[in-house]
């Protein structure tokens, strides 16, 4: 079942490379007491994933802190090096985090993987995007299939603020 609005992100930890090597993230930590917009991708250095929807989270950046957003965080079925790779080729920064999900736990807790292997991807993300007040889902926007990028954007979430 797919987490929806009124439902508690899941809690969790999650490993991360840092600049101190990998540490582990817990979910409570990054959605407690803020205005968190958590976006899911089915993969790092995929063609939508890298050429729109994260320079899109980039791009709208000073427009939803405007809306009171506190963080954005880039989920995805990668492994923390990927992730930590990624992030640097898209100039991420401290703008976005990037949240590798590498087991696909959070993912599969929220309901929101998808069988890939028909193209050699295995468990996946599908493409979403969330935004979450203290840990509870406030709004949910999943698309229809994962090269579409509609509902997910920097722009659509942004009308939702």
């Amino acid at each position: 079942m797919a987490i929806k609005v009124g439902d508690k992100i899941p809690s969790m930890k999650l490993n991360k490379l840092g600049p101190n090597g990998m540490t582990q993230v817990a979910t409570d930590d990054i959605f407690k007491g803020k205005t968190v917009i958590m976006f899911g991708l089915p993969g790092a250095f995929t063609p939508t994933c890298s050429a729109r929807h994260v320079p899109g989270y980039l791009d709208k950046m000073s427009d939803l802190k405007a809306k009171g957003v506190d963080s954005v965080v880039c989920l995805s079925v990668n492994d923390p090096f990927v992730m930590k790779a990624w992030g640097e080729n898209q100039k991420v920064g401290e703008n976005i985090g990037m949240l590798p999900d590498g087991n696909a736990q959070l993912t599969k807790a929220m309901g929101l993987d998808y069988d890939g292997s028909v193209f050699g991807l295995g468990t996946r993300s599908k493409r979403f995007a969330l935004v979450a007040k203290d840990g509870v889902v406030k709004h949910l926007a999943v698309e229809a299939s994962p090269g579409e990028l509609d509902v997910s954007s920097a722009e659509s979430v942004l009308k939702k603020l």
